[in-house]
């Protein structure tokens, strides 16, 4: 099908092959029907962005586009703190097109993973976890342990974002184990500390 005859939804059904001239046209034009669909990574910054980001495009050779935020992050980008992806519509390309999918993602919504390992999610699904991964990477574009890792982050952002609580508190409600963790991860993933982030925002 044409691009100019697309539409999101008919996008969502092919989106384990991303149509990277489609991609292109939506961040160009900053489409908000895309947003929350796709995420593009900017090479030269390696930093990833939502499709309506306000600042300037880059150049298409410089940008590649991913399934989701956190297939983004396990490439090595960080996100925009521009466009803000952790307050990005909840992607349907994050549920997949399999119930198995779906079922995992909201479990690990619900922290399955934050005192949990793989192997226990996929035994409450029924399956083995290298078919829980294998189904994770084909529809995804991540593992489920990458997904927990950005869905932990992004809380954690949201919270020092909108909230004055105390670095302990926004650590333990991300569902980080410890505020040395939090701490550590926060930073590979934003290339700078928390308290850094959140002293911008003042």
């Amino acid at each position: 099908m044409a691009r100019r005859n697309r539409t999101p939804s008919s996008f969502l059904t092919d989106i384990k092959t991303l149509d990277a001239a489609e991609c292109e046209h939506a961040r160009v034009n900053r489409d908000r029907r895309y947003d929350g669909l796709f995420f593009s990574g900017v090479r030269t910054t390696r930093i990833y962005c939502r499709p309506v980001c306000p600042v300037r495009p880059a150049k298409a050779q410089n940008v590649t586009f991913y399934l989701s935020a956190a297939a983004a992050e396990q490439d090595g980008f960080r996100p925009c703190l521009r466009c803000r992806p952790e307050t990005a519509p909840f992607s349907p390309a994050w549920k997949g097109s399999r119930t198995t999918v779906e079922r995992a993602l909201r479990l690990i919504c619900s922290g399955a993973l934050d005192d949990g390992s793989v192997e226990a999610l996929a035994g409450r699904l029924g399956i083995g976890s290298r078919h829980l991964s294998r189904l994770f990477e084909k529809y995804i574009g991540a593992s489920p342990a990458q997904v927990a890792r950005t869905g932990r982050v992004q809380r954690a952002k949201r919270l020092l974002d909108e909230t004055k609580l105390p670095m302990t508190e926004v650590a333990l409600r991300s569902g980080f184990r410890s505020l040395r963790r939090f701490n550590t991860v926060f930073a590979e993933v934003y290339k700078r500390p928390p308290t850094a982030i959140r002293r911008e925002k003042v």
